[in-house]
C-alpha cells in the first residue's frame, strides 16, 4: 500500500466541519472518485466531523490518498479525547442517539464507506477510520 499524501485537519467548530468535508471532497475528486462514491464518502466524513465536535469535544482529521495498485482510496481517520463510547453496541444501532441527532451519524457512515473502524474508551476518546476505494 502506497501512500501518495497525507495531513491533518484541525475539528474543533461547525466551521472545520465544512473545511473537512470540502477537502475530502477535493481529494476524493482529484483521485477520479464517481461523483456517486464521492458524495458517500464526503457525507460520511460530514457525520463523523460534526460528531468529533459534538461529542468529541473537537479533535483533529487525519487523511490520506491511498494507492494498492489497482485502486486509489481516500482514508480518513477521526480522533478526539473525548468521553468515548460507553456503549458501542447501542450507538451502533440504528436510531439511538445520545443527543438530539436522528441516531443515523456512526451507523450511516459505515454504510457509506467500504472500510470502517471504530476504536473508543471511556475517558479515553474515540477513533473512527473509514476509506472508500474508487
Amino acid at each position: 500500500m502506497n501512500v501518495r499524501d497525507s495531513g491533518s485537519h484541525p475539528v474543533r467548530i461547525e466551521q472545520d466541519v465544512v473545511l473537512a468535508r470540502q477537502l475530502v471532497r477535493k481529494l476524493a475528486s482529484e483521485c477520479g472518485m464517481r461523483l456517486v462514491d464521492l458524495t458517500k464518502l464526503v457525507t460520511a466524513v460530514s457525520e463523523l466531523a460534526r460528531n468529533t465536535v459534538v461529542y468529541g469535544g473537537g479533535g483533529d482529521m487525519d487523511w490520506q490518498v491511498l494507492d494498492d495498485g489497482a485502486r486509489v482510496g481516500v482514508r480518513v481517520l477521526f480522533r478526539d479525547e473525548g468521553p468515548g463510547i460507553a456503549d458501542l453496541g447501542l450507538a451502533l444501532t440504528d436510531g439511538w442517539t445520545s443527543g438530539n441527532g436522528l441516531g443515523l451519524g456512526l451507523t450511516g457512515a459505515r454504510r457509506l464507506v467500504d472500510e470502517f473502524e471504530l476504536d473508543t474508551a471511556v475517558g479515553e476518546g474515540t477513533r473512527v477510520t473509514i476509506t472508500r476505494w474508487t
